[in-house]
């Protein structure tokens, strides 16, 4: 235990000695999630288990997207679709129980919880039936819930969703062990830089702000929720395979993936290229479209925002 101890403090010092010397030196420290900045007015819907959901809510017209980010992110990941697509369309932005200006509260991270959770921002802001735009575990999350409440979605939107690789038990579990709390806690201004940086095929100017935001929040009063979160999250995914249940989704579904996405397939688990992966999976839900995008990484809504708006309001229409 003691040794433990000695390694986080030695992890810490380390930490803060590569900070100095980084070109993140001036950001300012948090001290509760709260202070992000999204760039639009965020608003909160009280829901059941003292769940506080964050969201923002953009734009009119006679449908409504509702945009679920993925592992680790929040809110902002969006916003380069939400400006344009408002134009047309009312879009909803949440942050995720545990995540950004959301309440975090201890939860098991399942997909089914979070999809149970989006069914019940519905119900409360009276949406009706919706269209649910996914990136990454948030596509997992989009699908379960198309699955689990059909009454209240209408159409799907997927973006290099997480669902489509096929893991099996050892996989599962190295997932569950290596993805603790305190290996999110502890990742270092090198590592945040490299992750966020993987997530693109070239990572544009204007998405530096995921790399400040993801190093401020460290400070944050309720980080260590957050990292908790992700961690549950990851157990989430891995422990609700969805692949098997493609074939049941009724509702028109547009999917997105870069072709040089670096996350899916895992490369350290299922190294290899990305279409097949795509594919196998677009293949299983009967009324699909794949578009796969070149020169185009993890974070496709982000890198090549201009395509999926585009491609997005064809679908809408």
């Amino acid at each position: 235990m003691k040794k433990m101890k000695i390694n986080t403090i030695i992890l810490v010092m380390f930490t803060a000695l590569i900070t100095s010397c980084s070109p993140y030196k001036d950001i300012s420290e948090m001290k509760t999630m709260n202070e992000l900045n999204y760039g639009y007015e965020v608003k909160h819907a009280k829901l059941s288990n003292d769940i506080n959901l964050a969201y923002i809510d953009e734009g009119n017209g006679n449908e409504t997207i509702i945009f679920i980010h993925g592992l680790g992110s929040y809110i902002p990941a969006w916003k380069k679709n939400i400006s344009e697509l408002r134009k047309s369309y009312r879009c909803i932005a949440i942050d995720l129980p545990g995540y950004g200006k959301s309440s975090k509260n201890p939860h098991s991270g399942l997909m089914s919880f979070y999809a149970k959770v989006v069914a019940e921002f519905i119900d409360n802001l009276d949406l009706g039936k919706v269209t649910l735009a996914g990136h990454s575990m948030g596509g997992q999350i989009s699908m379960v819930a198309a699955l689990h409440y059909p009454d209240k979605v209408e159409k799907l939107i997927l973006v290099d969703p997480a669902g489509f690789e096929l893991f099996h038990p050892g996989q599962r579990l190295w997932f569950k062990d290596v993805m603790t709390p305190n290996l999110v806690r502890l990742t270092t201004v090198e590592a945040i830089e490299t992750n966020l940086a993987s997530n693109f095929y070239n990572m544009p100017d204007d998405a530096i702000f995921m790399i400040e935001d993801r190093i401020a929040m460290r400070t944050a009063d309720d980080f260590e929720n957050y990292c908790y979160a992700v961690s549950q999250s990851v157990t989430g995914m891995v422990d609700e395979p969805i692949f098997n249940k493609l074939k049941y989704i009724k509702q028109p579904t547009l999917i997105f993936f870069g072709e040089n996405d670096n996350l899916i397939p895992n490369r350290y688990l299922n190294p290899g290229e990305t279409e097949p992966i795509a594919k196998a999976g677009a293949n299983e839900i009967k009324n699909s479209k794949l578009i796969m995008v070149p020169k185009c990484g993890h974070f496709m809504m982000f890198e090549k925002s201009e395509v999926f708006n585009n491609e997005v309001k064809n679908f809408l229409k």
